[in-house]
């Protein structure tokens, strides 16, 4: 068992998080992990990815090659389009439809998805709705983290425990409106 997924968003997007959940599920069940950041987090808004590597055996690199990952997980479409060359052809595509415009240049937002709905294995979702509707729009990282889990060698169960793990310090209230957006994700792409 092997996924090379890459994360990618702006900076205060929870992408970040995204890594120490997956992170802390995989751990749980002895996978081995290697992890490669780059963000510009020092100003929110700045462009973040994440390189994340899980397997059942070690892992020689932190960093996936083009046309190597399992996963393009992003919380901004338009980060998304940024590291299609790192996907595999039969990789999967798992994105928010809603744009951080942070720059001023930013594409027209329909091309975006248009480009990402034109791909066969790609799932869009609203994940700022979901959120929203889950108890607080913060969580939008977390819907994304579940929208993209049937296609990790995880499971929603595996998830559930890890956030209960990272978030448990916030409370049960955090803790309850990460797992319900968790399971809206889930949900989600199910359609």
């Amino acid at each position: 068992m092997k996924t090379d997924i890459i994360l990618a968003g702006v900076g205060g997007q929870g992408i970040l998080s995204i890594a120490t959940v997956i992170g802390t599920a995989a751990m749980a069940n002895n996978l081995y992990i290697k992890q490669a950041e780059t963000h510009g987090m020092s100003q929110r808004g700045g462009a973040v990815q994440s390189d994340l590597r899980l397997s059942d055996r070690p892992i020689a690199s932190d960093l996936i090659p083009l046309g190597q990952a399992d996963i393009i997980l992003s919380v901004e479409p338009m980060e998304a389009l940024r590291y299609l060359p790192f996907l595999k052809p039969d990789g999967w595509v798992v994105t928010s439809s809603a744009p951080m415009i942070n720059v001023p240049d930013y594409p027209e937002v329909e091309r975006v998805l248009d480009v990402l709905r034109a791909r066969e294995r790609t799932v869009l979702v609203d994940a700022d709705r979901l959120a929203t509707e889950a108890g607080n729009i913060k969580a939008s990282n977390m819907v994304m983290l579940g929208a993209a889990t049937p296609f990790i060698h995880l499971t929603a169960a595996d998830m559930e425990q890890a956030i209960r793990t990272i978030f448990g310090r916030k409370g049960d209230d955090v803790v309850a409106v990460n797992i319900e957006a968790l399971r809206r994700g889930i949900a989600a792409a199910a359609v």
